[in-house]
């Protein structure tokens, strides 16, 4: 299977992929960030497909239509999002039906959304975690494909809590994509 990782961030779930052995084809970002670097030191091409616009103007579907597109380009058989920021319309869903991947910060379906993190704090939780799911074009509703809890301590802040969660994320994303590869399939 040929694996697209979607990065926006500092890029430690690309990685732990690549230090985990897991064949990258493509790195697609939609901003810079430090995943182009990890993408150059793990030595994977890496394409800069820009977000021009964050308001209300941003042409979603424009944007995924070109991100189609370059995933085509590459022969793409898998998407992983690794902290993607842009959230992509319905033509990445059909182009890769089952086969796009996310992780979030919590367990699933409980607090879907950006500040999964800092939702279960809110509510007081004692115990979150991480799940990996399908993406679908519904946030975070895909089918779950692993999941792990994480223990809330009593004096976790968002930031304390986010890097527990990390931690195991990075371990059950990449044993998750790895088991996918070897399988040749999402099922």
């Amino acid at each position: 299977m040929r694996l697209a990782v979607l990065a926006s961030g500092s890029g430690t779930i690309l990685d732990a992929i690549c230090a985990a052995g897991v064949s990258v084809t493509l790195v697609v970002v939609d901003r810079a960030c430090g995943a182009e670097e990890v993408a150059a030191r793990c030595g994977v091409p890496c394409e800069r497909l820009e977000r021009r616009s964050f308001g209300a103007d941003f042409d979603r579907d424009g944007y995924t239509a070109e991100l189609v597109g370059v995933l085509a380009g590459w022969d793409i058989d898998l998407v992983a999002m690794a902290g993607f920021g842009t959230i992509l319309g319905r033509a990445v869903f059909d182009a890769h039906p089952g086969r796009v991947l996310n992780t979030h910060p919590a367990l699933l379906p409980s607090f879907p959304g950006w500040h999964g993190v800092a939702d279960a704090l809110a509510h007081g939780v004692k115990v979150t975690g991480c799940t990996v799911h399908i993406a679908t074009e519904e946030v975070d509703a895909g089918p779950i494909l692993a999941q792990e809890a994480v223990i809330v301590a009593p004096d976790d802040t968002v930031e304390s809590l986010h890097e527990r969660i990390k931690e195991v994320e990075r371990r059950i994303y990449v044993r998750t994509i790895a088991d996918i590869m070897e399988r040749g399939s999402v099922q």
